[in-house]
């Protein structure tokens, strides 16, 4: 679905979590690094979302690293990407309403991270839906009404835009191939896109 500019209504944006608000793979390298031991790991090194093809960690290690991540955020110290909660905010002040939708195989942890990061908005109104597979979150966002979904995953991305989704892909290392898809560097940029500054 190609984005047009006097269409993109803050109320039909919606939003992944981890690589969009959650700095998930700053937290990754810092956790490998202080609990695990790997060294020099930085993140222009992760050039996949599959951080087990594109990482000199063993396999079973990013799976530990990840789900400790999943687990207990707060415990684990994931911080927020830089501007994400001033531009959720902006979004909020726009529609009185925000919902992420996550490949997450639950909610809970990241739902209350996400309402103490974001605590001027109301509980009520910060809504996540754990899908639990990527290939699930069309579905999801059709069936709510969303037009727009931020996202980082390219193969997400490629889904939701075949599936009629106008998918914004938040610029992150491990998605910086060629595409034709609508691209923002920063949540500044989002902001401007959804005209809200």
């Amino acid at each position: 679905m190609e984005l047009k500019r006097e269409n993109l209504e803050p109320k039909l944006f919606a939003f992944d979590i981890d690589g969009v608000v959650a700095d998930t793979m700053g937290t990754f390298i810092e956790i490998a690094t202080q609990e695990y031991g790997i060294q020099g790991l930085r993140k222009e090194n992760i050039t996949s979302y599959w951080l087990e093809k594109c990482l000199p960690v063993p396999e079973e290690i990013v799976w530990e690293i990840v789900d400790k991540i999943i687990k207990d955020p707060f415990d684990i110290g994931l911080r927020p990407i830089e501007g994400a909660v001033e531009g959720l905010m902006g979004f909020y002040e726009q529609t009185g309403a925000l919902t992420f939708v996550t490949a997450r195989p639950e909610k809970e942890g990241i739902e209350a991270w996400l309402r103490e990061r974001l605590s001027p908005v109301p509980p009520e109104a910060i809504r996540v839906v754990a899908t639990g597979l990527h290939e699930k979150k069309a579905e999801v966002l059709r069936h709510q009404g969303f037009h727009y979904f931020v996202e980082d995953n390219l193969d997400t991305v490629r889904q939701l835009c075949d599936q009629g989704i106008g998918a914004v892909v938040f610029d992150q290392p491990w998605n910086r191939e060629e595409t034709p898809f609508r691209r923002v560097f920063s949540w500044e940029d989002l902001l401007k896109l959804a005209g809200i500054r």
